[in-house]
């Protein structure tokens, strides 16, 4: 259990610190014989805050309970 509770409370902490990511994807939009024509898309990922916050608490209550019963 307790490798479980520093999981959840390293990711609730890198959760809290970057709120997302984003990359490019490229995508092919024609093909017209020797002439192809490509789009980059740039995406971006968010999860919000209060899920950082609710791992970080889920985390830090494992440990807890972890160490009441050894």
């Amino acid at each position: 259990m307790k490798p479980l509770a520093i999981i959840l409370i390293v990711l609730g902490i890198a959760m809290l610190i970057f709120k997302g990511f984003s990359y490019s994807q490229e995508k092919n939009v024609a093909n017209i014989g020797p002439v192809e024509i490509n789009k980059t898309e740039h995406k971006t990922i968010d999860w919000p805050i209060y899920g950082g916050v609710i791992a970080l608490a889920a985390g830090v209550v494992l440990l807890v309970v972890d160490k009441k019963q050894a």
